[in-house]
């Protein structure tokens, strides 16, 4: 587990802070209508993502923004440092159809939690002590619904059950495990 899981989780908390991340990183800082544009996000929600980047320390407005063609939002030192491992995350999202569903929430610190070996329900809230059992079980539910989580449920007395990733997780792990430790 990286140091700080809560710095990681607060990175998936908003589900544009990734791709603004690659995309402050590709040009160098953006625009925020630049941004918006080329994200295809809402204002409101790109203005929430922005600051919540900023309140990790990962995006800064540019000081010296007031020129027309410097860009309004840069990274910062650590923002540049999780960049390429956010790209890599990113490309990997893409690659497996996954973009709307990866940046839910608890999508990827889940994913994460579940890591190689399988866990029960209880295991993962104790992992994940700020996510409610409703989120739990829905995002076990839709990490399931794509072929991310297998659900088994083992045949004792009581019924056991256990959620592990799935073979077609496992890039999406090897993506995720560089960018919690960068975090």
């Amino acid at each position: 587990m990286p140091e700080s899981l809560d710095r990681f989780i607060a990175l998936f908390h908003r589900r544009w802070a990734v791709p603004v991340l690659v995309a402050l990183a590709e040009g160098q800082g953006a625009k925020f209508v630049t941004l918006a544009s080329r994200l295809g996000v809402g204002r409101p929600t790109l203005r929430a993502t922005l600051d919540d980047l900023v309140a990790l320390g990962l995006v800064e407005r540019n000081p010296g923004y007031g020129h027309p063609m410097r860009p309004e939002y840069l990274l910062t030192a650590e923002g540049a440092r999780l960049a390429p491992s956010s790209g890599r995350l990113l490309a990997t999202v893409r690659r497996l159809d996954i973009e709307p569903l990866a940046f839910r929430k608890w999508s990827m610190p889940l994913t994460y939690v579940l890591g190689a070996e399988p866990r029960r329900f209880r295991e993962l809230r104790e992992e994940l002590p700020q996510i409610t059992p409703r989120a739990l079980t829905l995002s076990l539910k839709d990490l399931g619904e794509a072929a991310l989580v297998r659900r088994a449920v083992h045949d004792e007395f009581p019924p056991i059950t256990s959620y592990r990733l799935e073979r077609r997780a496992r890039s999406l792990l090897a993506a995720l495990t560089p960018l919690a430790a960068a975090v």
